[in-house]
């Protein structure tokens, strides 16, 4: 159940997090989306799902776990793979140039000031341009924030729900949230 009291379990979501501060809601959705479904990165729009589904169960956050991996399944990574990620990357059944990227975030996530060159070296290894590093870090960055955000309220709501939100985000995107905030705060 959430923290607040404006929100009720079965509300209980990112929109209705920011829907009374349409001013954070608006850019912050258009940064998501162009960072989860822009055009000028190397990850295929499924991988950048299953990388924040990842970054999300290494910070075991269920609500954006669940949700971005029915996201990442409805658009076609295997059912599974998020999993078989958070237990061994290494052995995953994922496309080897994805591993040092996961790595990477992974790392980024649970000890960030560890970083060194070797880290970002083994992604550039891999055959990613500066560019998709870039985005690597953005949607790690974004994950862990909208993660802090989604446990700082408590915010779970259901298996179902988040399912059926996973599998809506694969078509329709992330600027609803700042629509969604904006119709709110015309009212």
């Amino acid at each position: 159940m959430s923290f607040v009291e404006r929100i009720t379990q079965d509300q209980e979501s990112v929109s209705e997090i920011l829907r009374p501060y349409a001013r954070i809601a608006g850019p912050l959705s258009e940064l998501t989306e162009h960072v989860l479904r822009g055009s000028d990165c190397g990850f295929s729009v499924a991988e950048r799902e299953l990388i924040g589904a990842f970054v999300s169960g290494v910070n075991a956050c269920t609500f954006c776990c669940e949700t971005h991996q029915a996201a990442a399944e409805a658009m076609g990574v295997p059912p599974g793979l998020i999993d078989a990620l958070l237990l061994d990357i290494d052995g995953a059944p994922v496309d080897s140039r994805l591993k040092p990227v996961l790595s990477f975030v992974r790392k980024l996530t649970l000890t960030p000031t560890r970083m060194v060159q070797a880290d970002a070296d083994a992604v550039f290894a891999a055959g990613w341009s500066e560019r998709d590093f870039h985005h690597a870090i953005m949607i790690c960055g974004l994950f862990n924030f909208y993660n802090r955000m989604l446990e700082g309220y408590g915010a779970k709501n259901t298996a179902d729900f988040r399912l059926t939100a996973g599998r809506d985000l694969a078509h329709t995107g992330y600027l609803h949230v700042a629509e969604r905030a904006d119709k709110e705060a015309t009212l």
